[in-house]
């Protein structure tokens, strides 16, 4: 499964809070195989949205929308204690 490429917020967003180097990793994860164990991925609710997030660190999440059967669009990055 693909994830689409970031728009500029998003990028501003990982530069922001320095997760550039985590992201990447978690993404290359996800692009592999989108149910590996460490990244916690998870659907939200409602359910009805369709919209899914993974973990990029304990602190930080990546929140998507699933577009097709092979591509997906991060649409927000989440402190999963704070936002």
């Amino acid at each position: 499964m693909q994830i689409e490429k970031l728009r500029p917020d998003l990028e501003k967003y990982l530069d922001r809070y320095c997760l550039g180097a985590k992201f990447q990793k978690q993404k290359a994860l996800f692009e592999t195989n989108p149910n590996h164990p460490p990244l916690h991925r998870e659907k939200l609710h409602p359910k009805e949205l369709n919209l899914c997030s993974f973990r990029i660190d304990r602190k930080y999440r990546a929140i998507f929308g699933i577009k097709n059967e092979s591509t997906v669009e991060i649409v927000h990055f989440s402190n999963h204690y704070s936002d």
